[in-house]
């Protein structure tokens, strides 16, 4: 018995230090955005239909996933593209690396690449 014990308490040990490494708690959106929150003194609160991690708040239908990370997976850098930034498209591919006008552009997902900078679109 005295070893079972030993053994079980060895177990939780080993798991509360491997627990210690994942220092985000990170949301994801149904839209596949994520947001990370330090694990760090925080306090989560559900009311109605909304969850609040701190300076986050989430509605809980557009919550797909939560989960513990290692690292701040936040997604940035999701912007529309406007009509003026598609004007000054320089080149336009598909997935396939095929380059394609503006005028064959049809549902599916391009790279369009301007002056200062590159983006990913998709067309519905």
């Amino acid at each position: 018995m005295k070893k079972i014990f030993l053994l079980l308490t060895a177990l939780i040990g080993t798991l509360t230090a491997y627990a210690s490494d994942y220092t985000y708690l990170t949301f994801e959106t149904t839209d596949g955005a994520k947001v990370s929150v330090a694990v760090k003194d925080y306090s989560l609160t559900i009311s109605g239909t909304n969850l609040t991690v701190d300076s986050q708040s989430f509605t809980l239908s557009n919550l797909s996933k939560m989960y513990f990370s290692t690292s701040d997976e936040t997604t940035t850098g999701i912007e529309e593209i406007t009509a003026a930034t598609l004007e000054e498209a320089t080149d336009i591919y598909d997935l396939r690396g095929n380059k394609v006008s503006k005028d064959q552009m049809q549902k599916g997902v391009y790279i369009v690449k301007t002056n200062s900078k590159t983006y990913k679109m998709i067309v519905k």
